[in-house]
């Protein structure tokens, strides 16, 4: 009877022993579980894309890039979607798409000298905390992954604006190493798109500090003379723009603003967009961008949708934005395979030469010098017309019509906002949303441009626009409520609060 219990416990301890081997995946070599950068960078591309395309459709409707075709749509009365993630997506790609994996991609490359991988984990981090502090304001930063803490509290948008400061200074270090293990070969398997050039990472860390000094315009500590050096030495042309790319070869991985995710589909051009390119804002001069950019009604006139009132047009319906539609008067509104970055194919631009040109034409105005603002002003209008692959010919025209400035003293601080406007329009929504919350949405800045009047507008706003979007529903009203009420964010019209940024 001894033996077989000694039998009996070996045999246990042997299939106990050779069972938690068999579980323990963590150690078996056919399933790693430590993500190396080059198999998260690209998620981390994707996500930046993602988490921007998903947003700029409401805040295309603030700012009146699109409206809904049905009327009195609550994002065109600057309103917001309530008990909903709707406008929530900037802050999911923060915290969670982008998140933890950005700190996996850090830690894997400062344990392995991979210091180009660190260095572009940290530009991405960076310029993620702008754009969703832009977006949202007041974030939760220092308690951000703190372990088991299960609400969190937010902190105020300016520590946020400094943060940006610090990882882009930390992003330029790594970047600028040559030690360790750092190779143009390898960074290009995971830099979608670089493809392992450091030297543009370099320069878009760069416009990420450009964009953060330059939206403190209002402030008195504004220093005009350091964006301008962040701009030059940022993006040097469209071939450095940050444009994300898309294979198309079906919804999964097609463009967000493409035909066949029709995420687009219930939306119209703007009337004012129509009005800047058609020649109602610009006296007459028809932009050559009009037809390359938006697209006409089935009977062949360029139609736009006024906030809050929907299509109006039953015959000549206005054109869905991703798609170009069979414009043949009396012919079926087909479906064709989109223009502009409303393709499936289409990149997906997050930074670009001309918005930097634009930013430091202003910041030169600002200053008081008028030469080179103006030279910047044009250089922004010139590059954003090459983007389209306007005709030579027709881009002298337009440089020439009274639609551009062409003496310095006679440049305004609308001119150069409205065609900056025009350029951003469809992919840069949340860097217009800033430049309009800047300046208050005055329509002497952005010509023709008018804001919903009070009755219009959403009853939560009493009376005034948006300012922000509240934080993502499911995470924060859901789980965290009770730090939301430190700054306000369980009123009704918390998202009309004004962001620091904003404040003089």
């Amino acid at each position: 009877m001894k033996k077989i219990k000694i039998i009996a416990l070996l045999f246990a301890s042997l299939w106990l022993s050779s069972c938690e081997e068999y579980l323990d995946i963590n150690q078996d070599p056919s399933n790693p579980q430590v993500a190396e950068g080059h198999v998260l960078l690209p998620p981390l591309i994707a996500s930046m894309a993602r988490g921007e395309a998903f947003d700029s459709r409401f805040i295309g409707q603030y700012i009146q890039n699109w409206h809904s075709s049905a009327g009195g749509n609550v994002w065109d009365r600057h309103g917001y979607a309530s008990g909903s993630d709707a406008g929530g997506e900037k802050w999911r790609q923060h915290y969670f798409a982008l998140g933890q994996n950005i700190i996996l991609t850090i830690k894997d490359g400062q344990e392995k000298g991979k210091w180009d991988y660190s260095g572009v984990a940290k530009a991405i981090q960076a310029w993620s905390w702008q754009t969703t502090t832009d977006y949202h304001g007041e974030m939760i930063l220092k308690q951000m992954f703190e372990p088991n803490r299960y609400v969190f509290d937010f902190d105020k948008q300016e520590d946020v604006y400094a943060e940006v400061v610090r990882v882009c200074n930390d992003a330029l270090t790594d970047l600028a190493r040559t030690d360790g293990i750092v190779s143009t070969t390898s960074l290009a398997r995971g830099d979608l798109v670089y493809k392992g050039d450091r030297s543009k990472w370099v320069k878009f860390v760069y416009g990420i500090l450009a964009r953060n000094a330059h939206h403190l315009s209002n402030k008195s500590g504004y220093n005009p003379d350091k964006v301008i050096e962040f701009v030059d030495k940022s993006l040097a042309s469209n071939a450095d723009n940050f444009e994300v790319p898309h294979t198309g070869t079906g919804t999964a991985d097609a463009n967000f603003f493409g035909p066949s995710r029709n995420n687009m589909g219930s939306y119209r051009q703007s009337a004012y967009i129509v009005s800047l390119l058609n020649g109602t804002v610009f006296k007459d001069v028809r932009d050559p961008r009009l037809p390359l950019m938006i697209s006409p009604s089935v009977d062949g006139t360029y139609r736009g949708v006024n906030t809050t009132f929907g299509d109006p047009n039953s015959a000549n319906v206005n054109t869905r934005i991703p798609t170009l539609w069979n414009t043949v008067p009396g012919a079926a509104t087909t479906a064709l395979n989109g223009k502009y970055i409303f393709t499936d194919k289409a990149t997906h631009p997050l930074m670009t030469y001309f918005e930097l040109q634009f930013i430091k034409a202003e910041a030169l105005l600002i200053k008081g010098d008028r030469a080179k603002a103006l030279e910047a002003y044009r250089n922004g209008i010139t590059a954003h017309m090459a983007y389209m692959n306007v005709a030579a010919r027709e881009q002298t025209d337009y440089l020439a019509s009274s639609a551009v400035v062409k003496v310095a003293a006679d440049l305004k601080l609308s001119d150069i906002m409205v065609q900056k406007y025009i350029a951003m329009w469809g992919h840069g929504c949340l860097e217009t949303w800033v430049d309009m919350r800047r300046y208050n949405y005055s329509s002497e800045i952005f010509t023709g441009f008018v804001l919903p009047i009070a009755t219009q507008l959403s009853a939560d706003n009493n009376g005034k626009p948006a300012q922000r979007v509240r934080p993502r529903f499911n995470s924060e009203y859901v789980w965290n409520r009770n730090s939301l009420d430190a700054i306000g964010g369980n009123n009704f019209d918390y998202h009309t609060y004004e962001l620091w940024f904003t404040k003089k």
